[in-house]
């Protein structure tokens, strides 16, 4: 089974790369973030007609996650339980989004990015991360054996080989310390990165900025991830990141991330 994670950068505007790099690439799953669009606007049909069962949460034209599969899709689930709210009344973003495919717990997540470290959105991203991981831990003491990818953008570089000059991000997020940790965290509850032993870097990125040609001059960062549970990393046989799909008219600004499983 082939599963994949890709911040598309609105669905809708991209529909018909998706459609041509689902036919391209066989993956069997896909979890996208930053779909931008409300579920009726959604484009289901043509994703449908590809082969694949959906599921969307989507509020506006803003965040947006969605499972593709192609292998079952069932067992829907919109957002971690004790996932925090941003704004006034704090209502849940659309970040999250699980569902069971081919009995795979796949979880599509857009971690907010906090935009500069003294906006309380920082705040509000260390929160949610933190939350994550008391959920994601919580699955584990459930079952120990549960298989389950936390796919997604996680608008965190955790080392320094993760970005492409770290200088540039020293005063801000993406690289601080209390996201690094916050990410370290996730993985200590038992989520490996199973992407990294097989797209060694430096220089491997998953995300390029659209400005100042950062994709030709290979500027870039990875910071998007699929973080699988002990049972499900023991199946992993490879993982790649797609770079060819970043190159384009109308390409998305990150790169799809493929997971190829035993």
């Amino acid at each position: 089974m082939r599963i994949a994670t890709w911040n598309v950068n609105s669905v809708r505007a991209r529909v018909d790369r998706l459609v041509a790099w689902l036919e391209r690439s066989d993956v069997d799953v896909v979890a996208l973030q930053e779909t931008k669009c409300k579920d009726e606007q959604f484009p289901e049909e043509r994703l449908r007609e590809a082969g694949y069962e959906v599921a969307h949460h989507g509020l506006n034209q803003w965040n947006g996650v969605a499972v593709l599969s192609r292998v079952g899709l069932e067992d829907v689930r919109v957002g971690f339980p004790g996932q925090p709210g941003w704004g006034e009344g704090s209502e849940a973003e659309a970040r999250a989004l699980g569902a069971r495919c081919g009995g795979v717990d796949v979880w599509s997540l857009y971690v907010p990015n906090g935009r500069a470290l003294e906006d309380p959105h920082y705040a509000y991203k260390l929160d949610w991360l933190a939350r994550l991981r008391d959920a994601g831990a919580a699955w584990l003491a459930e079952d120990a054996d549960a298989q389950v990818a936390l796919c997604g953008d996680w608008n965190v570089a955790p080392t320094d080989e993760d970005v492409w000059d770290p200088a540039v991000f020293a005063t801000s997020t993406h690289t601080s310390e209390p996201e690094r940790a916050a990410f370290r965290a996730v993985v200590d509850a038992g989520y490996a990165d199973v992407v990294r032993p097989h797209a060694p870097g430096p220089g491997t990125y998953t995300y390029w900025d659209y400005t100042q040609l950062r994709f030709p001059r290979r500027e870039g960062m990875r910071i998007d991830f699929a973080l699988c549970s002990p049972a499900l990393a023991a199946r992993v046989t490879g993982a790649e990141i797609d770079r060819q799909e970043r190159k384009g008219k109308g390409a998305s600004d990150h790169a799809p991330v493929v997971v190829e499983l035993g």
